[in-house]
């Protein structure tokens, strides 16, 4: 039997935590979405900008990703575009990771969403924040990149 080629798209950013925060490890995890809810998903109606990430009895859940549903919902359900969603990762990950978040300053932020073979799947990442002159630095290192994109494209003309 052959295998088929995996396939994987992007749905959704969390550019902001990209920016917040030092990543220090990723994790791909597995999301348990509502049916209404991966139709919107299709749709790109998906935001992760105030998401994150909390450990309780042993599970991982994502608190504030947004999923709004489509106006061709189904009568008989009630979607709730703010509701606690879990993610699917194996024991020893989840062990690890609480052992890793309990040290201090480390968080669990989600990065992206993507499909991957026909499922969704959420990438999340250990953070440490950053502190304010850190983020500087980024915002200056980003406005110094388009400074050498803009010479070199004016240079080539």
């Amino acid at each position: 039997m052959a295998k088929k080629p995996e396939t994987s798209s992007r749905i959704a950013d969390n550019k902001k935590a990209i920016f917040n925060y030092f990543i220090e490890e990723r994790f791909e995890a597995g999301m348990v979405l509502e049916g209404w809810e991966v139709k919107a998903v299709r749709e790109g109606k998906v935001q992760l900008t105030d998401g994150y990430v909390v450990i309780r009895d042993g599970e991982m859940y994502i608190i504030g990703c947004q999923i709004n549903p489509l106006k061709t919902a189904s009568t008989h359900v009630r979607p709730d575009a703010v509701r606690t969603k879990k993610l699917l990762l194996k024991k020893d990950e989840i062990k690890r990771l609480i052992g890793k978040v309990e040290q201090k300053g480390y968080t669990l932020v989600p990065l992206n969403l993507h499909w991957k073979n026909g499922k969704v799947k959420c990438e999340i990442g250990l953070a440490k924040g950053k502190a304010e002159h850190d983020k500087r630095d980024t915002i200056k290192e980003r406005e110094g990149k388009r400074e050498v994109e803009r010479a070199l494209k004016s240079r080539s003309r």
